[in-house]
């Protein structure tokens, strides 16, 4: 799961949860309830600005959306339907799909240790918000720490020369479970045409408790379920539903565990089927050379702005755009914290690598514009022009003379690079 980002600098997570806890249509910025669009409002639409000078730039692309979405030629499955039909302009062939039964929010044993936000009920961290005021440059992690954040993710092999502390926890890192990784591609191998994303959100769910994890996403400001399925033109932070996938579909699987008080977060995008376009698989495994290529770069020493300027250079290369809004995030027995990392080349992400931070690395590629709009659930993203979108994720902590990535999956290596990158 991702933060969004502002010039560089992460918010505390998303939705923002500043003043109407929505981010701006328009730039992203933490929005005012006091500067709605009108026409939107009685559409019931949710438009938000952070200044009316904001909306005044904005509107004549803005205003489209006061049109009633055409419906296209999708056929819903039986007992579902589009809860935005008539009142969201979608952007691309992609449509909400909802169970005219509601599916209640899963259960989550009470013996389940849960994460402080879960009982607030606006699923606010306190304390996230109060680490991302005062941990500017990110937490550097104690030994029990980070064994901690082995066993939520996996236990893996790293890159570089590994440091004592690491070799004397060995003995216990190799005895814990593979949690987060397990999850994911457990998850994804149920991944086939005509399933849906709600019925893999069951199978995440059943796995987080079958650990004694709980799944982070569930309540966290609020999102309903237990992972982010994002299909196709969603960027980021798609809720399940009930489409069933469809042969040539990309999909999104981003999964996050809590587990003895810390989390895990990984994701990673799949075909559906055998008849993904040509052009969406370039576009999938461009996404992860982004991510291996800024993993590689990661030591101490090196500044979390320069990552961004190696994975905008790749996803150029090869034709596509990097999204500004969403970035990595710094991640412990926080879910989202500093450090901030976005994936563009110029962002002004502050702060140089140290050893024993740990965070995430997430860049979303997209095949046209990299700007996003979102739908009226307020999460989830998708890009401007309907156009497919690709992330892969991986958590790692930085090492004396390297990094150690934990939530790699079985016997990954950074691969070795066919030609030279330049930054941009």
């Amino acid at each position: 799961m991702v933060t969004a980002t502002t010039n560089g600098s992460s918010a505390s997570s998303t939705p923002r949860v500043i003043d109407s806890g929505i981010p701006c249509v328009n730039c992203g910025k933490p929005a005012s309830r006091s500067n709605t669009c009108k026409l939107c409002q009685d559409q019931n639409i949710v438009s938000l600005f952070c200044t009316p000078d904001c909306y005044r730039s904005n509107y004549k692309t803005h205003k489209k959306l006061h049109t009633p979405a055409a419906q296209g030629n999708y056929t819903f499955p039986p007992d579902t339907a589009d809860p935005f039909a008539g009142r969201y302009r979608y952007t691309g062939p992609l449509r909400a799909v909802y169970p005219k039964e509601p599916v209640p929010t899963r259960a989550v044993p009470e013996s389940i240790p849960r994460p402080e936000y879960v009982n607030n009920a606006k699923g606010r961290s306190f304390a996230e918000e109060i680490a991302n005021r005062t941990e500017r440059y990110g937490r550097i992690l104690s030994k029990k720490e980070i064994v901690g954040m082995r066993e939520v993710c996996r236990v893996s092999r790293w890159v570089g020369t590994t440091v004592t502390w690491a070799r004397l926890c060995s003995s216990r890192c190799f005895s814990l479970s593979k949690l987060g990784r397990e999850v994911l591609d457990i998850a994804a191998s149920k991944i086939a045409p005509g399933v849906t994303t709600l019925d893999i959100d069951a199978v995440v769910h059943e796995e987080c408790v079958k650990r004694n994890a709980y799944p982070s996403p569930l309540g966290y400001h609020r999102f309903p379920r237990s992972v982010c399925t994002s299909v196709n033109e969603v960027i980021c932070h798609g809720i399940p539903d009930a489409r069933p996938l469809e042969d040539g579909d990309i999909v999104n699987l981003d999964v996050t565990l809590y587990y003895n008080g810390f989390h895990g977060d990984l994701n990673a995008t799949y075909p559906v089927g055998t008849k993904a376009s040509d052009e969406n698989l370039r576009l999938m495994k461009t996404a992860r050379q982004c991510l291996d290529e800024a993993i590689r770069l990661v030591k101490p020493g090196t500044q979390y702005k320069d990552l961004g300027s190696t994975i905008e250079a790749i996803a150029k290369k090869d034709g596509f755009s990097v999204n500004h809004t969403y970035g990595g995030h710094g991640i412990n027995n926080l879910f989202h914290c500093t450090p901030n990392i976005s994936h563009y080349a110029g962002n002004k992400n502050i702060g140089v690598m140290k050893v024993g931070q740990c965070f995430t690395i997430e860049p979303m590629i997209c095949v046209g514009q990299y700007k996003e709009d979102h739908w009226p659930d307020v999460w989830t993203a998708v890009t401007v022009d309907g156009k497919a979108s690709a992330q892969f994720e991986e958590t790692m902590i930085v090492t004396e003379t390297g990094v150690e990535v934990l939530t790699a999956a079985p016997g990954w290596t950074l691969p070795e690079r066919d030609t030279e990158i330049v930054p941009l």
